[in-house]
């Protein structure tokens, strides 16, 4: 295999997991981002068996799983308190398996200390805004820097707004209000669920356990609100108290959490694209992650697709042929999984993020109850977990050891 001189843009998930991957099979890498200290953006996040493998592959599944909060069920109830998302994890029938919610930070941290650790060198303050082919390699230029560097390969990690990427697309009605808070030690949620509320499809609140993010810390969860984007300034303006009313109106458990919120300021606003770039690989260029499909949260995929397509590069630069035919060959390995799950999140979403009220009546009426007749669970664990479409197998992975990798003092379910 021949080796490479490998630029990356962007220290995210995506980013970081390649860097490590492709170092360790001996090319040479550099990473680029734009702030001045590389910095996570996000509150908590779901990894789900798919990342995990990845993950565990890297070496780094233990150290996740002691920072997050595994989780065994989706509970989802409507305002009628009748289950309109459910899924158990054990009706994957793998011994021990757990989803693993995880604060971004968290996850941001153990990839980025293995990068230093393996002395994978990381431009700061480099803001790439093009690039473009060269002789025999990629050019790259920054938008506060006069001089431009070149590479054999040049990975987008850019995410969803890469200036790598024409613009295409937009950006979905609903996206999310949300924040970190310490996790209520009284005993009204339930450490290892993550759990929702919903009024039809144009309201809700959730809850995700996200672990402790530093040692000696106290566990946290990520505490969301769904909300169109053309509302977010009718949000700011009526104030923390009116929505609070509309909190616990939806969820009146949430009393014991909502004093944490003393200002609107510790809600941060997330906006989502369902996109798929039809051209992820160029001259010397790919592009994996967001920057080459991204969607909405409701099926918990984003950092689970973007460490898949980092091991599938890897991969893909360890087979036959010149560079563009292995490219190629990267995107070959996550193309169907992608468009798979690109396909079930923009059918899925409306059912829960929508404001008209046929998707949720079709779904309290219809989908929900009809999902609990076998095989209906196993689908569920299935489609949440990422293994629709058996992305694993393809990729030379399989489940981690969930009874190895299991904090000790916490049995499975059931024993």
């Amino acid at each position: 295999m021949n080796r490479l001189d490998i630029a990356i843009a962007g220290c995210g998930i995506a980013g970081l997991a390649s860097a490590l991957l492709l170092h360790r099979q001996g090319h040479r890498v550099t990473l680029y981002d734009r702030f001045a200290r590389p910095r996570p953006v996000g509150s908590g996040l779901m990894i789900q068996p798919t990342g995990l493998a990845v993950l565990a592959r890297l070496g780094l599944a233990q150290t996740a799983v002691a920072r997050g909060a595994p989780i065994q069920r989706l509970h989802g109830l409507n305002r009628e308190g009748e289950a309109v998302l459910e899924a158990d994890y054990a009706d994957l029938s793998v011994p021990g398996v757990f989803g693993l919610g995880i604060h971004r930070a968290s996850l941001f941290d153990l990839l980025h200390s293995a990068v230093l650790a393996e002395k994978i060198p990381v431009l700061t303050d480099h803001e790439i805004c093009t690039s473009e082919e060269g002789t025999g390699q990629r050019i790259i230029r920054f938008a506060n820097r006069d001089a431009p560097a070149s590479h054999d390969l040049l990975v987008d990690c850019l995410g969803v707004g890469s200036p790598l990427t024409p613009s295409q697309g937009q950006y979905l009605p609903f996206g999310a209000l949300w924040t970190t808070l310490e996790w209520p030690e009284d005993g009204a949620f339930d450490l290892t669920l993550l759990e929702q509320r919903y009024e039809a499809a144009h309201r809700m609140v959730g809850i995700l356990p996200t672990g402790v993010r530093h040692s000696g810390g106290r566990r946290e969860f990520s505490f969301f609100w769904s909300l169109q984007q053309q509302d977010h300034a009718a949000w700011q303006a009526n104030g923390l108290q009116c929505w609070k009313d509309e909190v616990r109106g939806l969820w009146p458990q949430c009393e014991t959490i909502l004093p944490q919120i003393a200002s609107a300021d510790q809600m941060t606003f997330a906006r989502y694209a369902h996109r798929t770039f039809a051209t992820p690989v160029e001259a010397r260029l790919i592009h994996i992650g967001d920057a080459w499909h991204s969607a909405s949260p409701q099926l918990g995929q984003g950092a689970n697709m973007a460490l898949l397509d980092a091991w599938a590069l890897a991969l893909g630069l360890a087979g036959e042929g010149d560079l563009q035919a292995r490219l190629h060959g990267a995107i070959a390995l996550r193309q169907a999984h992608v468009r798979l799950y690109q396909r079930l999140t923009a059918a899925f979403t409306p059912l829960y993020q929508s404001h008209k009220g046929a998707p949720a009546a079709l779904r309290d009426l219809l989908l929900a109850p009809a999902s609990r007749i076998a095989p209906g669970p196993a689908i569920k664990a299935m489609l949440v977990a990422g293994m629709a479409g058996s992305p694993l197998g393809r990729l030379g992975l399989a489940f981690p050891d969930y009874e190895a990798l299991r904090p000790k003092g916490q049995s499975a379910p059931g024993q």
